[in-house]
């Protein structure tokens, strides 16, 4: 297939496989052993960071005990973000909705601004305002740091004002110039091409990133899968390119249930959090996992720009990554299944599916795709993807209308591109409601 996603007659040799069989590579794992661990199987190598990498919460006792050991990613997934509760004498996360907080010690309090004013440090102590930090996101944000296998995470109110404060983070040190591969989500293409906050974009093939490279180069950009073709890219080979630049992968479509991209050498991880993260389809939110280092400058930015997470999201997210590797294999299986069934159907022209498996499906038809669109009755017609529901659309006309339409294609996204987000539903109700979709070809 083109653009880096597998031929789905390799693919769907094998149902089970389709989903899992290479995801242990993705990780960087060898065996059984490591594609059990790259979906999260109780048991699994996939372990948490240090507890020294774990970064500081807001309020005090939700560090995890130093003389606790690494726990596999489908324990941190229920687990990570909630290590206090017990010692709390409570069961679920608590929800703190504060805008500001008492603070009698206005000497104390200057030394904290000035102390996050530095290095962008979470202040020591009790929280000081909203805008600064909260709680319970910080509580969410520990949590994706340990699935990611990073020091930090930071949340923000939504993916591209996450994307945005990278830019904005490295723009500050006069390092506007990112280099990109295409496709990426519409929005993030549309924010770079247009230099909407002053960045300056190259595009390139991977193996041109290293070529591309120039001294004010502050950012490498890439997605793997790919939105909407589900191309797959050799993250570490990418890394290596890079060089000194830091690489951001997009990781909102395999979460860290099926890769990590910090083991493979990018330094920033960005989630849309809206997808899989949160997984109902009801919480929109951002989130960057990185070093502590690059955290801070982020901390910064978001407290000068404002693009926080409401505490309320927050705790969907964290209450929505307890279930992440639990619905992510099962929409897999879901997904390797309808891979087949359209990979052998004569109205299907091509189907894109990624060999780390997953639940995204790309497929083009022979047939008008605004009629599939219009005849789904199970199926939600609708933009974003990750949810416990299916949902389709048709990337040219939503997604990525915002990208030139030369861009589009020369990127693989077709004008017959479908994108589909596999939920949770019966397997065999989703192809019923394709096959009527797609009629007599």
């Amino acid at each position: 297939m083109d653009f880096g996603s597998v031929d789905v007659r390799d693919t769907c040799d094998d149902v089970e496989g389709a989903g899992r069989t290479t995801a242990g590579e993705t990780t960087g794992g060898e065996g059984e052993a490591a594609r059990e661990a790259a979906l999260g199987v109780q048991g699994s190598g996939v372990r948490g960071p240090a507890t020294a990498g774990v970064r500081r919460l807001a309020t005090e006792g939700r560090r995890r005990p130093a003389t606790e050991g690494l726990r596999a990613l489908a324990t941190e997934a229920v687990h990570a973000g909630r290590d206090d509760l017990a010692r709390q004498g409570l069961h679920a996360v608590p929800i703190d909705l504060s805008t500001t907080y008492p603070s009698y010690d206005s000497r104390g309090e200057a030394a904290r601004i000035d102390a996050f004013a530095t290095d962008g440090a979470e202040p020591e102590g009790p929280p000081v305002y909203g805008r600064l930090g909260n709680p319970t996101v910080a509580r969410f944000e520990t949590a994706l740091a340990r699935l990611e296998g990073t020091e930090s995470a930071v949340a923000f109110a939504s993916g591209m004002a996450a994307l945005s404060a990278v830019l904005l983070v490295r723009n500050v040190m006069g390092l506007r110039h990112v280099v990109a591969v295409r496709p990426l989500y519409g929005c993030s293409d549309h924010l770079l091409t247009a230099g909407l906050l002053g960045s300056e974009v190259t595009w390139v093939d991977p193996a041109g990133i290293a070529d591309a490279l120039r001294p004010d180069t502050g950012l490498v950009l890439v997605e793997s899968p790919a939105n909407p073709t589900l191309a797959e890219l050799d993250l570490r080979a990418i890394a290596h390119a890079c060089g000194s630049v830091p690489l951001l992968a997009d990781n909102t479509f395999a979460t860290p249930v099926l890769q990590r991209p910090a083991e493979q050498g990018a330094r920033l991880v960005l989630h849309s959090a809206t997808k899989y993260l949160g997984g109902h389809g009801d919480v929109m939110a951002g989130v960057v996992a990185c070093d502590e280092e690059f955290a801070g400058r982020l901390r910064q930015v978001r407290f000068a720009t404002g693009g926080v997470l409401h505490p309320l999201a927050g705790y969907l997210l964290l209450r929505g990554l307890s279930t992440l590797p639990v619905r992510v294999r099962a929409a897999s299986a879901n997904a390797a299944e309808l891979v087949r069934r359209l990979a052998a159907d004569p109205r299907v022209a091509r189907v894109h599916y990624p060999r780390l498996g997953g639940a995204m499906i790309a497929f083009e038809i022979h047939g008008d795709p605004h009629e599939v669109i219009a005849a789904v009755r199970l199926i939600t017609p609708a933009v974003s993807l990750g949810s416990v529901d299916t949902l389709i659309q048709h990337p040219a006309s939503i997604s990525h209308r915002i990208v030139d339409a030369e861009d589009r294609r020369h990127s693989g996204v077709s004008d017959r591109l479908l994108r589909l987000s596999v939920g949770l539903e019966d397997v065999d109700d989703l192809w019923r409601d394709l096959d009527g979709a797609l009629g007599r070809g």
